[in-house]
């Protein structure tokens, strides 16, 4: 049996309609960060904290920036297994531009089966399902008449740690930062499961689900490039625009793919798990010949996904903001370019600086200075042990026919922070959708959606990964 299939069907239909509810509600709180009042994000926490306290459950709020808030709880096990299992994931949003959407971006209009609006995806769909299974938990302790905020859950073999956070998408400092330095206790655990994982991705047939076990670091530069400034009328070499754009174009020029342990062990694992021209192509992908991998990636991939794989083989660097010029008729002396660089495992930060230095070349290196703004590392959290276990056992048990296999992020999260505590995390926001569904581009994206069959799908997927590796 799945720990889910004792749970009475009516009480799945009450959980999934709360969660449905809770999303909704979130999605109305524009948590946009950066914040423009602070203020949302506390908003959201204290949504949560209310609906964590009518369960049964103690909330704590913390703000330690004005209007900032991350919520936090526990549910206690009888400790028998251990450390606790976190459930971590966090409330800001990224700005939405209204006029380009379908649907106002903070409205949550339900349509065609989806649920619209920005957190849909990126990643309120996880927060609203980590509360819904804190509240199964506690409503098991309810019906066997114990007390959720200071007894044990029936069965639960360790604590079940809950902590929903502001300011992942700038860093994390007002969030999980400020939670590692001052109460870590909030997050100690033998392991955590986070956002961006077990989606499903049809490929040649069958449905894979990647479970997050890696992702790239990140090296931001800020590169002034000096020219010489002069009337528009007599246009010259040094012109600081012409120079940024030599260094934007030389930037943008792709590297060596290097396929890490992770991602040969998600191409190897899905080309075993299928077959013919589909398998061949997986396993180009896990070699060491760029061409047949870039040939292989055409033929296999949709755009969005061959744009993850190519990133996910290679390190990147994308010039993203560009400042120069003053006046139509001055030609400008100073340029800025901001530099997002995304770092494999085993590549370092002056790694990727010598990197940047070479695509550039020594001439239009001249006229640069680098400056580094922000850095973090890579994280790597082993594709074995009982808490990945149990999120594969989830999987199959959610959908026998699916194949769950470790896969890195381009991008980061909150996890960054939880390895300096030593904590393993996961990305494992289960969802079943439709093959159509472009999922990688409603992250940040136009029309951000989650499908409420996914969700559906996905609530008692957790519920199950929770309960295998808590008791």
């Amino acid at each position: 049996m799945r720990p889910s299939d004792a749970v009475p069907a009516a009480e799945w239909e009450a959980a999934h309609a709360r969660l449905l509810a809770s999303l909704v509600e979130l999605i109305r709180i524009p948590s946009i960060n950066p914040p423009d009042p602070p203020g949302p994000e506390l908003d959201a926490a204290r949504r949560i904290a209310g609906w964590l306290e009518e369960a049964g459950v103690p909330a704590t709020v913390y703000d330690p920036v004005p209007g900032r808030g991350s919520v936090v709880a526990r549910l206690r096990g009888d400790g028998t297994w251990g450390e606790p299992l976190l459930l971590l994931s966090h409330l800001d949003v990224v700005p939405a531009p209204a006029d380009r959407w379908t649907h106002d971006p903070f409205a949550a209009d339900i349509a065609d089966g989806y649920v619209y609006g920005r957190g849909a995806v990126d990643m309120k769909n996880l927060v609203a399902m980590e509360i819904e299974v804190v509240r199964l938990l506690a409503a098991s302790a309810r019906a066997a008449g114990r007390d959720p905020a200071v007894d044990p859950i029936p069965g639960l073999r360790r604590d079940v740690l809950l902590a929903v956070t502001a300011d992942e998408e700038a860093g994390g400092h007002a969030g999980i930062g400020w939670l590692a330095d001052h109460h870590p206790e909030h997050l100690r655990a033998a392991g955590a499961i986070n956002e961006s994982g077990a989606v499903s991705l049809d490929v040649g047939g069958r449905r894979l689900y990647p479970i997050q076990v890696a992702e790239k670091g990140y090296a931001v530069y800020r590169i002034a490039v000096h020219g010489t400034w002069g009337h528009g009328s007599m246009p010259r070499p040094d012109n600081a625009v012409t120079l940024a754009a030599a260094v934007i174009e030389r930037l943008a020029v792709p590297g060596d793919p290097r396929p890490t342990p992770v991602m040969q062990a998600f191409f190897t694992a899905a080309a075993d798990a299928l077959d013919g021209e589909a398998a061949t192509l997986l396993r180009a992908l896990a070699g060491d010949d760029p061409g047949r991998a870039e040939a292989a990636l055409g033929r296999i991939c949709s755009p969005v996904y061959a744009r993850a794989a190519r990133a996910l083989l290679r390190d990147t660097a994308s010039a993203n903001v560009v400042h120069a010029g003053v006046k139509y008729n001055v030609i400008p002396g100073d340029a800025v370019i901001e530099v997002d660089c995304r770092l494999l495992p085993g590549t370092t930060e002056p790694a990727m600086r010598a990197e940047v230095e070479r695509m550039l070349g020594p001439e239009v290196l001249a006229t640069c200075s680098i400056e580094l703004v922000t850095t973090a590392v890579p994280v790597v959290a082993p594709a074995t042990g009982e808490l990945y276990d149990s999120l594969v056992h989830a999987v199959l048990d959610g959908d026998p026919e699916g194949i769950p296999l470790p896969v890195m992020a381009p991008f980061a999260t909150d996890n960054k922070t939880l390895l300096r505590l030593g904590i393993p995390a996961y990305g494992f926001s289960p969802l079943r959708i439709d093959p159509g569904e472009a999922y990688l581009e409603r992250y940040h994206g136009v029309d951000e959606r989650v499908s409420i069959d996914g969700l559906r799908w996905g609530l008692p997927v957790l519920y199950d990964a929770v309960r295998r590796f808590s008791g």
